[in-house]
Formats: structure tokens, sequence, C-alpha cells
């Protein structure tokens, strides 16, 4: 979680938790435009939600997995009926987790306990 959502802090983000040559899906918002990585666009103001850019069939350029992951994460929460914002992070973090390994295992959960005593 960050505070600002401009694009330098967007910009910051990409570069910090990216490889140099991770291929960028976005939107046309003009945050995204400064991003220092190989990078393409959907114009949603165009209605384009996905395009096929090597004309093999399939739709590389979209962002779809992105979008998929706040619904995950905002259906997680929704268990908890809201969260305080001050713990916001901490759920969004086993939300990440469970998105990146696919289960939570008491493992996982006595580090997260340890990190924070």
């Amino acid at each position: 979680m960050v505070e600002h959502t401009d694009g330098e802090t967007l910009c910051a983000q990409v570069e910090q938790f990216t490889k140099e040559d991770t291929q960028v899906y976005t939107d046309e918002w003009q945050g995204y435009n400064n991003v220092d990585r190989p990078h393409d666009t959907v114009c949603h103001a165009q209605k384009e939600w996905a395009r096929d850019d090597d004309g093999d069939g399939i739709r590389e350029v979209h962002i779809n997995t992105v979008e998929g992951m706040w619904t995950l994460g905002r259906n997680f929460m929704r268990l908890f009926r809201g969260v305080h914002k001050k713990f916001l992070a901490g759920y969004l973090a086993i939300c990440e987790f469970h998105i990146n390994l696919k289960r939570i295992t008491p493992d996982f959960v006595a580090a997260l306990v340890a990190a924070h005593l």
C-alpha cells in the first residue's frame, strides 16, 4: 500500500518491484506514461479492452489480471465485514500471499505473527 497514487509514486513502485525487462500492460491513464519498462496499453476510451498485437489469436495486451486481483482482494476482505484502515495493509498482505502461493499455511501464519511481536 502507498499513501499517494500519482504517476511518480506508481513509477517508483514499478521500478522497485519488477525486473527491467518486465512487460507492463496498462490502460491509458497518463500516470503510466513514464513507466520505465516495455509498455503497451489498451485504450478504454476507444472501447478497447484487449488487443492481439502479433496476430496469433491470443490477446496479449490486457489488464484483466490486475482487475481480477482487486476483485479477489475485495471479496477476501468482505468476509471480515470491513477492516480498520490501520490494519488494511496486513489484510492485503495476506490476500497477496494467497494470490501468489494459492494457500495460507500454518508456517506463514506463524511467521506473520512473529514478525509483528
